[in-house]
């Protein structure tokens, strides 16, 4: 088989905070912001990879799901426990330099962790975690 990541979905509940973090802090290419009945979903990705992208959509916007359903996932969003994207670099502590500089909230600064790899987390302005690995 020849598969490859195309597309990860985070939600997002602000338009402007998501869009100013995946492009001015975390410094990914903005590929489509598309406006729909008042609601937002972007699309964002890391430079030199036009084939991945994370799309930040809207939870309100899903038709499938109940209004009970809904306060869940706003619940879950605002404790930071809904969803979560897992990133790499080559340089974590100049990442996580940056990030910290943009007001990123830090969740985790640069660990080696027990089992192998070095790490450090934040939240996006949605609560989405993510966990930056150092590759090397």
């Amino acid at each position: 088989m020849d598969l490859t990541i195309h597309q990860a979905f985070l939600p997002h509940d602000d338009h402007e905070a998501s869009l100013a973090f995946y492009r001015d802090t975390l410094g990914f290419e903005v590929r489509g912001d598309v406006e729909y009945g008042g609601v937002h979903w972007l699309t964002v990705g890391p430079p030199g990879q036009p084939d991945t992208s994370i799309v930040l959509t809207p939870p309100a916007a899903d038709p499938g799901i109940t209004e009970d359903e809904r306060r869940t996932v706003a619940e879950m969003m605002a404790k930071g426990t809904y969803a979560g994207i897992n990133l790499a670099s080559k340089d974590l502590d100049a990442t996580f330099e940056r990030l910290q500089a943009g007001d990123a909230e830090v969740v985790q600064e640069p660990t080696d962790q027990p089992w192998g790899v070095r790490d450090c987390a934040f939240r996006d302005p949605a609560g989405n975690m993510i966990r930056i690995f150092e590759v090397r």
